[in-house]
This record gives C-alpha cells, structure tokens and sequence, in this order.
C-alpha cells in the first residue's frame, strides 16, 4: 500500500525561460535533483495558498512579486522506493522581478532554462509531464 503525499509545485517564468532549483542535503527526498519550488500540501491549506506560501520560504517572493498564468490538473507520481503516491498540483507564475528571487537552505543553485531542457537534467520524478499541465 503506497502512502498518498498531496504536493504543490510552482514554475516561474521571465521571458520565455523557467526556474530550476537543485535540491539540497536539506530536503527530506531527492536530494541533489533539480525541481520547481514545492513542499507538501499542509492540512487545511489550499493549493494554491500553499503554492504562495512556498514561493515566500523558498525564494523571497511574494504575491505582488508574481502573476499566476496557470493552475494545472493534478497528476501522479509512484516512487515504489519510497512507498510513495505523490499527487502533484502544478502552476506556473510569471515573475515579475526575477532579481528579487534568493533561494533558502532547500536548494544549493537555480538556473533559468528553456522549457524544452527540462529533460537535459536529473529530477524529481514527472517534473517534464507537471510543466505540460501548466505550458
């Protein structure tokens, strides 16, 4: 029996190109993998509220700092390894001033690349399929 996780994952956008975050020593699963910002869907929290809430502790922005382009369909992701059934909320925001960004101890770099070389680098599982939700 798989135990089901519910997370959000956000993918900002400036000019055309996305944010990756490598994920640190720090983080609970997939360390060293690059990913969106993401955290688990707390209790009594919204996915969006949540999304916002992970944008603030892991990069510094704020809602006035982002647009919100696209809330996606929810999809799954089996990790059998860990026993595990993520159910990913995925949304995409435009970033307004990307220089404002600063990453917490959750990651150890970001790079901006194109949506198209998602697959070019190692992470978390189904990342390129969440960013098809919101493209």
């Amino acid at each position: 029996m798989l135990e089901e996780k519910h997370v959000v994952t956000c993918f900002l956008e400036h000019r055309g190109k996305i944010c990756l975050l490598k994920r640190s020593s720090q983080v609970g699963t997939y360390k060293g993998r690059w990913a969106g910002v993401s955290g688990y869907l707390e209790k009594g929290n919204a996915p969006y509220q949540q999304a916002l809430e992970e944008m603030r502790e892991e990069t510094g922005l704020n809602e006035g700092d982002l647009v919100l382009m696209k809330a996606g369909e929810p999809l799954e992701a089996i990790d059998e390894k860990l026993g595990r059934k993520w159910i990913i909320h995925p949304f995409r925001f435009r970033v307004l001033s990307p220089e404002r960004l600063r990453i917490d101890r959750e990651h150890t770099e970001l790079k901006w690349i194109e949506p198209e070389e998602i697959g070019d680098f190692e992470t978390v599982p189904r990342l390129a399929e969440t960013w098809e939700r919101v493209k």
